[in-house]
């Protein structure tokens, strides 16, 4: 029997009764939901790279158990306790002080909850490729005068992106799967509208073939926008034998 006959491929289309168009509307809500968790994550990871590195004592135990806790539980866990006692808290918190509760729209809750677990694997990924500039390149440009933000700007963040890149493109990587565990509070993304599509249809094979597609796409992009960024990160650095 040839596949065309096994394989209905009229339910991918993008009008009804096809669910292309469903399937592609989940797949924009995860790319947003992981363009905004990994650009919120970067910010907490700037952050808290510099703090444990420059940061007093205090500043440095809060961060450490931000990184070590956020590593050591599950990101299903974590997913589901920022989402609902997050959101909860943060309601506590609105009603204290006399203003009402809100309704936090599922896209916002997703980024906060992919960013803040983000953050703490960002955060060490920095924290190494800074560790990783060669303490004499900053030394000379304190040496000819320059600022702490010159010196940041023009020498540590150029030197240490060779470093970095690597483990912040694994991260990209890893965020845009995260936003699959956001189907378990019923979010919006690729993974529950395909679990819709195939539980309506029955076309399971179909429609987590066409999902799976999908993510290798952007994957497939990402790698090619990622290996150019490092190209042009690693202009003018001596490759190591």
């Amino acid at each position: 029997m040839a596949a065309d006959s096994i394989i209905n491929w009229s339910l991918l289309s993008l009008s009804a009764p096809g669910w292309g168009g469903v399937l592609l509307q989940g797949f924009f809500n995860s790319i947003q939901i992981a363009v905004g968790g990994y650009a919120l994550g970067l910010l907490l990871g700037v952050g808290g790279a510099f703090g444990k590195l420059y940061g007093g004592p205090v500043t440095r135990d809060l961060l450490e158990c931000y990184t070590t806790i956020v590593r050591a539980v599950p990101e299903l866990v974590l997913i589901l306790l920022l989402y609902y006692a997050g959101t909860d808290l943060l309601n506590q918190l609105l009603g204290a002080v006399g203003f009402g509760t809100v309704d936090i729209s599922g896209l916002i809750a997703g980024i906060f909850v992919i960013g803040v677990v983000q953050g703490a694997y960002s955060t060490e990924v920095l924290r190494g490729a800074i560790k990783a500039v060669p303490a004499g390149q900053i030394e000379a440009a304190r040496a000819y005068g320059m600022s702490p933000g010159k010196v940041l700007r023009r020498v540590t963040l150029p030197a240490m992106l060779p470093y970095a890149i690597p483990g912040l493109a694994n991260l990209w990587l890893i965020a845009t799967k995260d936003t699959a565990l956001l189907a378990v509070v019923g979010f919006s993304e690729l993974t529950l509208m395909t679990r819709q599509a195939a539980g309506a249809t029955k076309a399971y094979l179909l429609f987590f073939c066409a999902a799976g597609a999908l993510y290798l796409a952007l994957t497939l992009v990402s790698n090619i926008f990622i290996g150019a960024l490092e190209k042009h990160a690693r202009r003018g650095f001596v490759e190591q034998r």
